[in-house]
């Protein structure tokens, strides 16, 4: 008889916060009920399951009969349910009283709706930093797992990670264990044979240890190509039918019955990591390409597993440095749990309204949108307005909680963004909008609270490691299941044509210079030359007051072609309305030429590529959907309607002018391949301005965003809400 271990297959299924309904579903019908169906075969194996709490809500709704399942096999003691952050979050994002929260809440859901008693928890995209032992163990975790990669960088040979170890933070003490890299790539894309003989390895070397698989549960069914391998072509069932031909040398167990039934290998602390691949996504593109050729270079030098156990990649943190959108959705994050919990310390507040804005602040705290890698990530629009739409729940609920007034405006000034600048936010009953003087006087977010939409929710187009292999083309798939993380797949053809990259954040109210003759055409091709210093530079700024009225007013003296140009802009809100007022006064034009100036304003969540989502002006004329160019001339209005979203953003102005229009759109990756994706409308009215007598211009806009359309689709309950 072969010598024995132990075998933990833990499963990670998980489906975001906004995806939409079709993917969830997708997903159920490939992966997450066809592997119960075989599993159900199968009484003798073990496995762990973490179901995050955005999918297990959506199973409950959907289809509680496979939850019903799931309760059986806990039952039976077949299946470990692993507790996490309720809604997946990642842990270091987020404040320490909302990780607690989070994975409490989410023990005391499934303890309810499974009877499953929750010992451990799954780090969601196992983002390790050590403070955070302490807070999972005061939230009643007794184990976690993340990946050998934590432990190799900790210093430990690949030959120490087949058990748990016990690390520590502030006197609190954890179990971790070690989840195998090799078996994230063979199961399931190798032949079951190859997992059984690498284990077979590890049980002649290493007897009585425990080797752990933990992955996506998506791997089998929902990653592309899968579906027809794992359950067409039964490479499951294969998998399964060959752990139980094994099963007098291979145990299959839980976490929970490793941790009873073997000693901790020693004490470690775990130095800040993730799993390796998303260690590289979140380095800058030089480094990720530098690091691509190195590796390429050296693979096959004999010296290079010794030396590659030793190369880190970059920090998870940084991905907020990395993409702006993504430091900007952390950012209101954090305000909304900093007023959560000053409105908790009130003590007057209505309980369950607390409660219900924690719930919308949790869902908002979602990972996915935060970061990008293989997966659309923050490039996906659908995810980052989900999360923005939520948070903006939140502050609707804590107006309720705190009894602000039906109609009500204010203005503060803080560092919001955490970049030891001032920002200046306007709130009103119908509004929110965040403005940035030091970076051009852009206002970069605007809440649209009766639907709970930020317009300002754009991405910023940028290089990316993998443009490379856009650049190089698809690959040609010989037949195997690859990897998600080694297919390139174009989902549209000339997607090199289409890579452009921003000098500038796509947000609204960025002042431009722009030569006389320039053309749409050239514009949209990126190739338009700036000819001011207004984009990003600071503005000076001031807040004026009235009872029912407040301007935040941004001045900048800078220069045109060399011409001294005074810019004064001023934002109006005014309490109860829906509608800003945009106003321009520039000084020092020259009376003997003209400037071409152009006021770019972005705005995010319009989709193209349909019929109900389209310009239009006043007159009714429809000019087509908003993936169309337009370019306009001695107009006063243009507005943008989406009827399924049901709003119409109208803008309009005091003189005839030249509106451009065209979309801005992304080269990105997702699960599927490389994509072009929608990402904001550019809206620019542009002047050919000379100056007075006095070398003044000034023309005044107004935005108005109107939601009655989505209002009349409301509950009363609902629309009460958010009046």
């Amino acid at each position: 008889m072969s010598n024995s271990i132990r075998l933990c297959l833990v499963l990670h299924n998980h489906q975001p916060i906004g995806n939409f309904d079709g993917v969830f579903e997708q997903a159920y019908q490939d992966s997450y009920l066809p592997f119960l169906d075989v599993y159900d075969n199968y009484p003798e194996i073990k496995i762990g399951l973490h179901t995050s709490g955005p999918l297990m809500e959506w199973l409950d709704q959907h289809h509680p009969e496979y939850l019903d399942r799931l309760s059986a096999h806990v039952a039976a003691g077949r299946i470990e349910i692993i507790g996490g952050v309720f809604h997946e979050a990642i842990l270091p994002m987020i404040p320490s009283r909302d990780r607690i929260g989070q994975i409490r809440t989410y023990t005391e859901w499934l303890q309810n709706r499974l009877g499953a008693e929750i010992q451990g928890m799954w780090v969601p995209e196992r983002v390790w930093e050590q403070q955070l032992t302490a807070d999972i163990a005061d939230a009643g975790i007794r184990y976690t797992l993340l990946d050998d990669f934590h432990f190799k960088n900790a210093g430990l040979p690949q030959d120490s990670l087949y058990g748990h170890y016990v690390t520590e933070e502030d006197g609190k003490i954890l179990s971790v264990f070690p989840g195998s890299e090799k078996l994230r790539y063979l199961i399931p894309f190798g032949a079951p044979h190859e997992t059984i003989d690498y284990l077979r390895d590890i049980a002649d070397k290493h007897p009585n240890s425990v080797v752990v698989f933990g992955d996506d549960g998506e791997k089998f069914g929902t990653w592309p190509d899968t579906k027809a391998h794992v359950y067409d072509d039964g490479w499951l069932a294969q998998f399964f039918d060959a752990l139980q031909a094994n099963q007098d040398w291979l145990h299959t167990t839980t976490l929970a019955e490793a941790i009873d039934n073997t000693t901790p290998q020693g004490k470690i602390y775990i130095p800040e990591g993730s799993y390796r691949e998303m260690t590289e996504w979140v380095m800058p593109v030089e480094q990720q390409n530098e690091y691509e050729d190195l590796n390429h270079e050296l693979k096959n030098d004999a010296h290079w597993p010794r030396i590659k156990r030793f190369v880190r990649g970059g920090y998870w943190r940084n991905f907020k440095a990395r993409y702006p959108e993504t430091d900007e959705m952390y950012s209101r994050m954090m305000s909304v749990s900093t007023r959560l919990l000053a409105a908790e310390q009130l003590g007057t507040c209505d309980a369950g309204l607390i409660e219900a804005a924690r719930r919308e602040l949790y869902r908002g705290q979602c990972n996915c949108s935060y970061w990008h890698g293989a997966f659309g990530g923050v490039y996906l629009p659908h995810l980052r307005n989900a999360i923005y739409n939520h948070l903006i729940a939140a502050d609707n609920i804590l107006d309720q909680a705190e009894h602000k007034p039906a109609s009500f405006i204010e203005a503060t000034v803080a560092d919001f963004n955490f970049d030891a600048r001032q920002e200046i936010k306007l709130v009103d009953d119908k509004l929110i909008a965040l403005f940035a003087p030091a970076v051009g006087g852009q206002m970069y977010e605007l809440d649209v609270r009766s639907i709970c939409h930020n317009l300002l929710a754009t991405l910023t187009r940028r290089p990316e490691a993998y443009h490379r292999k856009v650049l190089a083309g698809p690959s040609s798939n010989q037949g195997d299941v690859a990897s998600i993380h080694d297919r390139v797949v174009f989902k549209q053809e000339g997607l090199d044509e289409r890579l452009q990259y921003d000098s500038y954040a796509r947000k609204s109210l960025i002042d431009h210079f722009y030569d006389n003759d320039l053309s749409l055409h050239t514009l949209a091709q990126g190739e338009a030359v700036e000819r001011g210093d207004f984009v990003g530079g600071a503005y000076d700024a001031k807040v004026l007051k009235n009872p029912d009225r407040i301007q935040v007013q941004m001045t900048r003296s800078g220069n045109a072609w060399g011409i001294p140009i005074k810019i004064t802009k001023g934002v109006t809100m005014t309490a109860g309305s829906s509608t800003l007022e945009i106003a321009y006064l520039l000084e020092g034009v020259p009376q003997d030429k003209q400037l071409h100036f152009g006021v770019e304003m972005n705005f995010a969540g319009l989709p193209s590529g349909a019929d109900d989502r389209y310009f239009h002006q006043n007159d009714g004329q429809k000019l087509g959907q908003l993936g169309t160019q337009l370019d306009l001339h001695e107009v006063q209005d243009l507005a943008m309607k989406d009827e399924w979203l049901g709003i119409d953003v109208r803008w309009t102005a005091d003189r005839p002018t030249s509106v451009w229009a065209n979309p801005i759109e992304t080269v990105s990756q997702s699960e599927g391949g490389f994509e072009l994706v929608h990402q904001s409308v550019a809206l620019q009215p542009h002047w050919w301005i000379q100056g007075d007598q006095d070398g003044r211009w000034s023309v005044t806009m107004q935005l108005h965003l109107d939601t009655a359309l989505a209002e009349s689709r409301m509950p009363a309950a609902e629309l009460a809400a958010t009046h």
